[in-house]
């Protein structure tokens, strides 16, 4: 495993990851229209690049021998939609499945946490859906503790979300 901050060159390849774990993640049975639109519209290169590019995003990737195999975005800034959080979080924690169970997850997280812990942060928050259960028992083995619920939206359908909360310290 090689971490290293993300440059703009590499919004291609997040691009890819993302698609990939997003759809095997949350489309179970079929891709429709509705969920194929959604994600080749948030998870573009351009859209990737203006994140890496913005100063309130940290953005780590894991790279291996033949290209990047996941990464962690920490958000500057950002509000949680719960009482008792920071204004750092988690945003993103993706890892291609195939390198599932090999410790890149917990690996990855350790670097965003030492990048939060560094930038003076107390905690850093994130949400999951509460559907997803292996990134819920995941969260909560690296010591996070679920503070509330939230919905994520895409256009008028709502999708139940739990929060997550880590306490921080050197």
């Amino acid at each position: 495993m090689k971490f290293r901050l993300a440059r703009v060159s590499d919004a291609p390849a997040l691009a890819a990851i993302s698609i990939e774990v997003w759809l095997g993640t949350y489309i179970r049975k079929g891709v429709n229209s509705f969920f194929a639109e959604f994600a080749l519209s948030e998870f573009t290169s351009p859209k990737l690049a203006a994140l890496l590019e913005d100063p309130n995003e940290h953005v780590i990737v894991s790279e291996n021998e033949d290209g990047l195999d996941g990464f962690i975005r920490i958000s500057h800034g950002k509000s949680a939609p719960v009482a008792g959080c920071s204004t750092m979080e988690i945003s993103t924690l993706y890892v291609q499945p195939r390198h599932h169970g090999k410790g890149l997850g917990r690996a990855l997280l350790e670097q965003g946490l030492n990048y939060a812990l560094d930038a003076g942060a107390p905690s850093v928050w994130l949400t999951t859906n509460s559907e997803n259960a292996p990134a819920i028992a995941f969260y909560l083995r690296q010591g996070f503790e679920k503070v509330g619920t939230t919905h994520f939206h895409i256009h008028e359908q709502a999708y139940l979300n739990d929060v997550f909360r880590r306490l921080i310290s050197p």
